[in-house]
This record gives structure tokens, sequence and C-alpha cells, in this order.
């Protein structure tokens, strides 16, 4: 028989016997009606996390038999506890975690004592996966910082308390663990509290409270333990049953469109979950993007319609009248408009190998929003050890940094510090769809407030009937020594002796003047291929032919130098020319300078070159004469 271990849903032994059926159902109800508390354990590696959750799994009686027995056969195997139990392994349940002994991922964990239900994350310790103990931390009330007391604060304890001071947690717990294996001693825990308390002072918390416990031993976890009589305050447990966080009030509505719901031609919904303030029937609500209001004319859930409903719960809003909103539009009250920006400044956890780039376009996602962005500026990162401020040019695994993004289209926002709905978002490339970083906004840029389109009279069409022909841009890319430039210049020959109107933009020519202030770096490679494509988007409004002679080693930017310029407006023109072919001509010496060491990013040498997947047009020009290969283009252009 599978049955409860002794829990805390009930109560056992005396205390039952001493309670009447009816009492027994006024204490289960009593438990129902229970506040839920979240929070998390972080720290760095070893500290004790899993061990801590699975001691006070254990101590609050939530166990099933078969789990216990499970656990003890399991310690055998796995653990590192001798004959005695593992508690880490309630806690650590993928197969890489137990043989490895760490935690990867976050495991969440539901238990409850008699005054509160509480749901626990466990987030990982090694630096690797930060970007998990960010997800585990985005929702937590408190945060329990473990700190081993034989190591003291360490730089992933920095980095985690960092980490959630940004995430907005503002109680911290500081369970100074395995006080048992440095003889219970007051002047180590002394010692660690002061450096913890000396660190976190600009962090901005509301309270940070300080606690020996040994998590494996049991000590200060639930009742107060007899080797610490020199500590006089509250256990763990005590502690999260009577902290009291600030609950987020709005007095605004938010709801994000997550999903249109039409089950049939005579009902049209829009379903979300309330993530700001309350809406009831008849109330009149606007849609940020466009502007539009109408009154709600009904509340559904799937257990019925509701008069109103309130932050965090799941409903379908049907209106009183069909306008237009999709998956991803932000409706609020329509007296109280949402602000919206297409420029902000944010924080940036860099969760992701490969580094971010100013001028590299992600996909941003803000509640249900989705737009394209561009990092414009890195303005510093942070150094968890100091929480000084260092200036970087791009982010890196785990790095921390204040960046300006431009963004597509204006997004409704608010900054992190009112909004955790509305001011945190991700990143997402948009070559692979990793999501690369976890960001929290700080504010709009006042240039999105001050600068606006301004109308022109003459625009791109007009250009082009005088100048007799279509506008195109034609992106050569290829390695350096594949043709790219003569090809261009072949072509530019051609076109002008027709009579267009040309441009040519050639990578040694642009880095004369525009972009002489880049140089090779991965960094500066994008930021190169960003200003040029913006530049020919400028001449393609002109109504020009242009021709761009560039390595442009990156999938990514030239997908972006495609958007930019517009799907039906560019052509990329892959010079397939091979490696070998390209380093015999080698016309500028390059990669001979690459070969001996003095050109370290050399593309196909020292730096990557990724070969378009799908391109346009393929050219070999150690296949053909350069007279074919400019006919063949001719062709294929239609120019």
């Amino acid at each position: 028989m599978v049955r409860k271990h002794k829990a805390a849903i009930a109560p056992q032994g005396a205390e039952a016997r001493a309670l009447p059926p009816a009492s027994i159902e006024a204490f289960i109800a009593q438990q129902q009606q229970q506040d839920l508390l979240r929070f998390i354990t972080c720290g760095s590696v070893d500290d004790g996390k899993s061990t801590l959750i699975g001691r006070m799994l254990w101590d609050a009686q939530m166990l099933f038999d078969d789990q216990l027995a499970s656990l003890k056969l399991e310690s055998r195997k796995y653990g590192t506890q001798g004959e005695d139990i593992d508690f880490a392994l309630l806690v650590d349940g993928l197969a890489a975690e137990r043989e490895q002994g760490i935690t990867i991922d976050v495991a969440y964990r539901f238990f409850a004592t008699q005054r509160r239900k509480f749901i626990v994350a466990d987030t990982p310790g090694h630096e690797q996966y930060t970007r998990n103990m960010v997800t585990g931390a985005s929702t937590a009330d408190v945060a329990v910082l473990l700190v081993d007391a034989r190591h003291g604060i360490l730089t992933q304890t920095r980095r985690h308390a960092y980490l959630v001071s940004l995430v907005g947690i503002r109680h911290v717990v500081v369970a100074v663990n395995k006080m048992d294996l440095v003889g219970y001693d007051k002047a180590v825990f002394t010692r660690i509290e002061e450096a913890f308390r000396s660190f976190a002072e600009s962090l901005g918390f509301d309270s940070i409270t300080v606690i020996p416990v040994s998590a494996l031993k049991g000590d200060n976890i639930t009742s107060r333990s007899a080797h610490t009589h020199w500590y006089a305050g509250p256990t763990l447990i005590g502690y999260l049953e009577t902290v009291q966080p600030k609950a987020a009030v709005s007095d605004r509505f938010v709801f994000p469109v997550q999903w249109v719901n039409r089950p049939n031609s005579s009902f049209r919904g829009f379903s979300g979950t309330v993530a700001e303030g309350a809406i009831a029937v008849d109330d009149e609500v606007r849609v940020t993007h466009s502007g539009q209001v109408a009154k709600v004319a009904e509340i559904v859930t799937m257990d019925g319609a509701l008069q109103q409903a309130r932050a965090g719960q799941p409903v379908t809003l049907r209106l009183d009248r069909e306008i237009d909103i999709s998956r991803g539009d932000v409706l609020s009250r329509a007296a109280q408009p949402l602000e919206t920006t297409d420029q902000l400044e944010a924080t940036l956890v860099w969760m992701h190998e490969d580094a971010g780039l100013t001028g590299r376009t992600y996909d941003i996602k803000l509640a249900t929003q989705w737009a394209t962005c561009t990092l414009t500026t890195i303005k510093y990162k942070t150094d968890v050890n100091t929480l000084a401020h260092e200036a970087a040019r791009s982010l890196a695994l785990n790095d921390i940094g204040v960046c300006n993004i431009a963004i597509s289209r204006p997004v409704a926002y608010d900054t992190y510090q009112n909004s955790r709905s509305l001011g945190s978002f991700i990143l997402v490339d948009r070559y692979t769809k990793a999501t690369v970083a976890a960001g929290m906004v700080r504010h709009t840029l006042r240039r999105a407030e001050n600068v606006h389109r301004q109308a022109v009279t003459v625009d791109r069409a007009a250009r082009e009937r005088l100048n007799g022909h279509a506008g195109k841009v034609v992106w050569f890319t290829g390695l350096s020594g594949s043709g790219k430039s003569t090809v261009a210049n072949a072509l530019e020959i051609a076109l002008h002796a027709r009579g267009q109107r040309t441009y040519l933009l050639d990578g040694d020519n642009v880095r004369q003047g525009l972009n002489k202030d880049l140089g090779f770096t991965e960094a500066d490679r994008v930021e190169n291929i960003r200003r040029v494509a913006e530049v020919a988007r400028l001449m393609l409004d002109a109504g020009l032919v242009v021709l761009t002679a560039f390595i442009s080693p990156f999938q990514r930017e030239r997908q972006m130098a495609r958007e930019v310029i517009g799907q039906d407006d560019f052509v990329e023109v892959y010079v397939s020319t091979p490696l070998e072919v390209c380093e015999a001509r080698d016309p500028k010496g390059l990669y001979k300078k690459a070969r001996s060491g003095k050109l370290p990013n050399m593309s196909g040498i020292g730096s990557p070159y990724e070969p378009p997947g799908d391109p346009d047009i393929v050219i070999d020009a150690s296949a053909e004469p350069v007279e074919e290969l400019v006919r063949k283009l001719l062709a294929r252009l239609g120019l």
C-alpha cells in the first residue's frame, strides 16, 4: 500500500486522537486556505541546496512509503553519505544529476506545514547553468542563498545574490550550511554574515536573514539546534512560515492576448492570463497597438462565466463588437492606455555560448509580443565580485550587461521594477531559434519619443521613374579572393553601359571612410555589415541598383541585411570559389599573413565563414570567365 509518510496535511498521533471528525475536517479546510510562498534555493555548487530541500521534505513528512524505499535504495547506489540517506536525491531527478552529484535543471517541489504551503525551486550552482537559476528566480518571492561554511562567499554566491536582486526578490535568507563540518564555530558564521552584508549593501534587499544550518543533520531547519546555543534568530522553516513579501498591487489592467478563440462562427474570444489588475463585464478595454476600444461582453472560463477576473486568472474575453485583435496584442483599460516604445535600456543576462554582439539582430518576446530587435550599444557589463561596471563590446555566457536595444516596432512595456509582466523579456537567436538572453527593462530611451519620421514628397517610386528603371540590391558574398569585387565591378560596367544608375559598395573601400573605426573582430564584422545594409537601403530608396561586395561571413547578418532591405529587393549572390583557389590567388597577401599568424581573424582560416544555405544565385569565379558570369547574372537579375 502507498500511504503518506506522516504528512502535514492532517494531524497525527495524539493530536489526531484528541480531535473529533469535524475538527479534522476543519483542520484540512484550514490547510486548503493557507497562503502560498514561492522560494528558490541558490548558491555555489556543492553548497547543499538539494540536500536542504530534501531535508525540508523529510521534516515536513511529505513523502510516500514507496518514495522512502526508493530513496534508501538510491542512496546506496548514488548517495554520498555512506549508509545514511542522501536527501539530495529527493530533488536531483535527472540521471545525469545523480551520476555527477550536481543539479543541472531547475527542480520544483511542493510541501506544506501547518502554517503555509510552499513551492520551492532548486536551482543549479554551476556557472554554466546560471540561465536555469534565472528561470527559477523569475517567479519567486524569497531566495534562500546557501553558503558552505568551509568556503565562505564565492564568486557564484555573489553572482546569484546579484541576479536575485535583479529579478526583484527583496527577501533573502543566507543559510550558512555545513556548520557541523566547522564545529558549529560562531566566529566562522559571523565572518560569513559580515562579508555577505557588506557585499549586498547596495543590492536593495528589504531584509537579509542569516541562519546557521546543517542540512544533512537538520540543525536549525525546523527546530532550534543545541549546537548553536549562541544563535537567537529563527529556524529556516520558522522564517519561511512568517515572512510576508509585499504583494504586487496594480490599479491598471494588463492582458496579453495569447490566443484568438474561435470554436465556432458565433463566438470570438481572446484568451490569456490577467497579468495585472482586474476587469469586469461592461468595462471598456483598449488594444494598445491600434488604439481601438470595445466593452467586455463576457468573461469565460472552463468553470463557467465570471463577472470579474483578477490577476493570475486564465480567462477568455468576449467583446461587444468586432475589432482587430490577434495574438501578441496587449489589452488595457480604455482610460488607462499602456505606454509603448521602440527603444529601451535593459539589463541582459546572457544565456548562450554564442556572444551577444552590437549590430546583431534578434527576436524579442515581451509578454506575448514578438518583434525583431538589435543591440545598438553595450554600455557596460557588471563584475559580479565587485559590482563594478566594465567596458564591453560583447556579452559572453553568464555575463550581465546593460544595453540599449532598438526594436522593429513599438511594443507595450514598463520598467521591470514596476511590472514583471511588461518589464521582462527574452531574446531569441533568429537563426538557431535558441533563447540567448533574459532581459529586464530599465527605462525607455528619450530618443524613442523625440525622433519622428519626416514625410517626404519625392519618394522611391518617383526616383525610379526619373531613373527609368527599378532599384535593386545585389549582395555578393564569398571568401577573400573569390572574385566578388571583380564580378561586381564587371556587372556595374555592363549596367552602366545600359544607362542604369548604379553604385558599388566594396568592402575595402567602405573601410576607408564610413567603417574606418572598425576592426576585424566578430563584433566589428557584425557592425560592418549592419552599417552597409543601412547604407544600401538608403541607396535603394534613391532608386539605384546597388552592388555590394563583402565577405559578410555570418548567416545571421546576411539575413539581417535581407530583412532591412526587403525580400523583394534583395538578391544574394554566393561566389562559391573554393578556399584552395582563393588562397592560391591571394591577391592581397592576406592568406599568407593568416597562415603566418599575423592575421588571426581571417575568414575561412582563423575565423569561420558560413556559406549561404539558400542563396538566390550561385557562381564559381574559378570555373567560368567573368564575361560569361556577368551575362548569366544579367539574365537572372532581369536588369
